[in-house]
């Protein structure tokens, strides 16, 4: 979640200016998936929560299921790869040494993402990119055509494994009484809406039942897309937007070909095969086809952009997306304030359109207090911290400094 604006230089304000507005884009896709976690502690344990089992609830969680999950932390995470590759540029342009760099900022993301997973939310992803930076700079000299077999390995082995996993189920294997899981996900759910010592121990206990989330779902296809990031880093894609713009439209027809059926199957067998194998299989096959729905969604979105009023809502994305890991965690903290014991306790007492209508409003809340906060200063207060971290200086916070300093 790094900001390309450690990049920046006044001669690149169109190439920021597409980056950060697909980075807000992205961070607004998240935040609706996250907040169902927040919402209901049903959700999170993969059961029908007893209380939403209208139609309408079914709908928006289908929606949520085809169109958000798995697809947005794909494009945060190519978008992750690719300011990889602009620190690198960065570092050489400064004089400074990289590595060292780079690992000063990877370990500021951890300890954030674990202070994150512990206090705020079971479900975060900045542990993650930490751990798998490491494996990025290793690899950091890699050609095109080996980040892309990897990516291709990184993305197929563990969606072969999930896919054979359910079809045997499926052939040969009982349903799973889903009343054990629904008993747990109320207790659960009591847990959320308790004390401080409740809600931690919850917490602690989700983070150990979700590590195989981590090892064979989110940790392979985020790198994977690190190294797709990196490759088009390299190849400067959105620092010479005429020389990739009929990049768009394939991405576009290609993306929605393949993406929009397997995240059709995805989200109905994730609705309906709950407790059979259908489930493992349909992600098994969201692994394969998100990455495409995602790259639909980017293509689209730099289509949007090249207008003149797509370039007003890239516009008022973009100051978003340059504060993004500020905004990702002032997401957790809002909703762990408003859904769990820590504030208003609401969780089970939203429906899943009410969910996403809060997620709604609050990114249209950061989008404006993003733009405010940039008009004053160059950073987000995060970014601030672990660019300071990166650097192992102290950067100019307030722009008239910036201004003084020049």
């Amino acid at each position: 979640m790094s900001s390309q604006a450690d990049a920046a230089t006044p001669t690149q304000p169109t190439r920021l200016l597409h980056l950060d507005a697909l980075r807000g884009f992205a961070l607004v896709g998240i935040l609706i998936v996250n907040i169902a976690t927040f919402a209901s502690a049903y959700y999170a344990g993969a059961v029908p929560d007893p209380l939403y089992n209208r139609p309408i609830d079914h709908l928006v969680r289908w929606l949520a299921s085809a169109l958000f999950e798995t697809k947005f932390y794909i494009l945060f995470s190519f978008l992750f790869g690719y300011s990889f590759v602009l620190q690198m540029d960065a570092a050489e342009q400064g004089g400074a040494a990289f590595v060292p760099r780079m690992l000063r900022r990877l370990l500021g993301l951890l300890l954030l993402g674990a202070a994150h997973a512990f206090w705020l939310y079971h479900g975060d992803i900045l542990v993650t990119y930490a751990v798998l930076g490491l494996l990025l700079l290793v690899v950091r000299r890699q050609s095109e055509r080996q980040a892309f077999r990897r990516a291709c390995v990184f993305t197929l082995l563990p969606a072969v494994m999930l896919v054979s996993m359910g079809l045997v189920q499926s052939m040969y294997g009982q349903p799973v009484d889903l009343a054990g899981p629904t008993l747990r996900a109320a207790a659960a759910q009591k847990f959320w809406l308790g004390s401080t010592a409740d809600i931690v121990g919850q917490r602690v206990r989700e983070l150990g039942n979700a590590w195989w989330v981590v090892v064979l779902v989110q940790g392979p296809c985020a790198f994977a897309m690190f190294m797709v990031g990196a490759a088009a880093g390299r190849r400067r894609v959105f620092a010479q937007l005429d020389a990739y713009r009929s990049l768009w439209p394939r991405l576009i027809t290609w993306g929605l070909a393949v993406g929009l059926p397997g995240a059709m199957f995805y989200a109905s067998a994730t609705l309906w095969g709950q407790g059979t194998g259908w489930e493992l299989t349909g992600l098994g096959v969201s692994l394969v086809t998100a990455p495409f729905l995602s790259a639909a969604y980017m293509g689209m979105a730099m289509t949007l952009f090249e207008r003149k009023a797509g370039l007003r809502i890239a516009q008022v994305l973009a100051p978003a997306g340059r504060m993004a890991l500020s905004n990702y965690l002032a997401q957790s903290l809002v909703c762990a304030l408003v859904f769990t014991g820590y504030g208003f306790g609401l969780m089970g007492r939203v429906s899943p359109l009410g969910s996403v209508l809060v997620a709604l409003g609050l990114f249209g809340c950061q989008m404006v207090a993003s733009r405010w906060w940039l008009g004053r200063f160059r950073y987000g207060p995060v970014e601030w911290a672990l660019r300071a971290l990166t650097t192992a200086a102290w950067p100019a916070m307030r722009r008239e400094a910036e201004s003084r300093t020049r």
